[in-house]
């Protein structure tokens, strides 16, 4: 009797679990309805694409490319990041991909959830990325790697396969969601500008400064080729006339006296 109501609670329960996993893959996010579709990509920090949460992402690549978005994030909110990678043709062995998240500083920030560097076998014909990321908050301390308010990047790359499959064709669809927004955090603080990564490259001076007529002249000086009282050469000069003088007045004491 206790053996067969053990079995029904189990059964129970395994159909309940079995009921609760088509809602939680309901919860993943979804397109923005009106949302203009992006079909490119940058190839680095300075050139990643620009989108927005619920805007769609789907690009044609190569196998082998580093892929790159941004996208803003405001205090409060909670990302989650999904990326799909179809393979037209067959591969000719397993291949690891990742998917990662840098804020305004290019810190990697840390997935909650996700598969974040699935691998998959030459048989597959798509992989699925995910990265949950945590809180932004308001403010946080100097050492901390906490998200902050600001431009995020995420990077879509493969990371270990064959090489007869570097540059095979690969389809990329990509969207970043707004899993959940509660304000302003409660924290203390608040930071005083978004942290935006500086896209702007220095000026270059091609221009030779001038050199002063009077340095000049006094660069020729007896003084500036004599040694510096401090210098370790001058020191080891006095140190080997001492060891010299040294080892005569030595000599001149122990030496015998000659017999006539």
């Amino acid at each position: 009797m206790r053996t067969a109501l053990f079995r029904s609670t189990a059964a129970l329960l395994a159909a309940g679990v079995a009921a609760l996993l088509p809602a939680a893959a309901v919860a993943a996010p979804t397109p923005s309805p009106g949302a203009t579709p992006v079909n490119r990509a940058g190839t680095s920090f300075l050139t990643a694409t620009p989108i927005t949460a619920g805007q769609p992402v789907r690009v044609d690549a190569s196998i082998g490319d580093h892929l790159y978005w941004s996208f803003p994030a405001t205090a409060g909110q909670v990302h989650e990041i999904n990326a799909t990678v179809t393979f037209p043709k067959g591969r000719s062995g397993a291949s690891t991909w990742t998917v990662d998240v840098f804020d305004g500083l290019r810190r990697r920030q840390a997935c909650t959830a996700g598969a974040q560097t699935p691998t998959v076998d030459a048989k597959a014909s798509n992989v699925v990325l995910g990265c949950t990321l945590r809180e932004v908050r308001s403010w946080a301390e100097p050492w901390s790697a906490d998200p902050l308010p600001g431009t995020y990047v995420v990077r879509l790359s493969v990371i270990e396969l064959p090489e007869p499959d570097l540059g095979a064709p690969i389809d990329v669809d990509l969207l970043v969601g707004t899993i959940a927004d509660r304000g302003a955090s409660a924290d203390d603080g608040e930071l005083a500008a978004p942290l935006v990564p500086n896209t702007k490259a220095g000026t270059v001076l091609n221009a030779v400064p001038p050199v002063d007529a009077e340095a000049d002249d006094e660069s020729g000086s007896l003084a500036d080729w004599l040694p510096d009282l401090g210098s370790r050469w001058v020191w080891t000069g006095i140190g080997g006339v001492l060891a010299a003088v040294a080892g005569v007045f030595g000599f001149a004491v122990t030496r015998r006296p000659r017999r006539r």
